[in-house]
């Protein structure tokens, strides 16, 4: 494993235990600035307690095989037999791993930015929900949201993906969320891809123009 990828277990007093990846831009150790931080959430066949499984798909996978200049952190939703888990149910979890990254990293606060596929999209709407003044971009991948919180979303820049052949979750969750948004005055972009399926976040994390948007965005 290199140097600069971690994965660790983070246990709040709120009662999250989180599985988490971590990794840092190169030449962190070795620089004093603040960097900015991208928040993953993954689709709900990467659930568990091995983080091992969140590299396999998605923006972990690409991560993995590049150098970025951000500090990248994708918790795992954890699963249980006793109910059916999603990222709407751990979002304190997910706010209180955040919270203790910032604290002990080196983040620009104006550059922090959230996406999330799948399930991990549905996660990532609530998410910047609920915290709309910390995001500085998002960008959900072939999920969906509560239009009625739009209104909460439209002073972050949003950037919305989704596959027209997608048969899991309907390109209409993701094209209410973009007029609702619009409708609300907010600044959002819209990519569908024609051949795609669900997985359109191969095509959309794969894109170099996706970086280039995500980084220039400033609070």
């Amino acid at each position: 494993m290199r140097a600069d990828v971690f994965q660790q277990t983070i246990t709040k007093v709120i009662d999250v235990n989180l599985s988490y990846l971590l990794k840092l831009p190169p030449g962190y150790e070795d620089e004093t600035g603040e960097v900015p931080l991208v928040l993953f959430l993954h689709g709900a066949g990467e659930r568990g307690t091995d983080p091992e499984l969140v590299k396999t798909i998605g923006l972990p996978e690409v991560v993995e095989k590049g150098d970025f200049p951000f500090i990248f952190l994708a918790p795992q939703c954890p699963i249980s037999t006793a109910r059916r888990s999603n990222w709407i149910m751990e979002l304190d979890g997910v706010a209180a791993l955040l919270t203790e990254v910032i604290k002990t990293h080196r983040v620009d606060m104006k550059r922090i930015y959230l996406t999330g596929m799948s399930m991990g999209a549905y996660g990532a709407f609530k998410l910047a929900s609920r915290m709309p003044d910390l995001f500085a971009a998002l960008a959900p991948i072939c999920g969906g949201g509560c239009p009625e919180k739009a209104e909460r979303l439209k002073d972050i820049p949003t950037w919305i993906f989704h596959g027209e052949r997608d048969d899991v979750i309907p390109i209409r969750e993701s094209l209410d969320m973009v007029n609702a948004i619009k409708a609300a005055g907010g600044n959002v972009k819209f990519t569908s891809y024609p051949e795609a399926g669900h997985d359109s976040w191969t095509a959309a994390y794969n894109d170099p123009e996706f970086y280039e948007w995500l980084l220039k965005q400033t609070k």
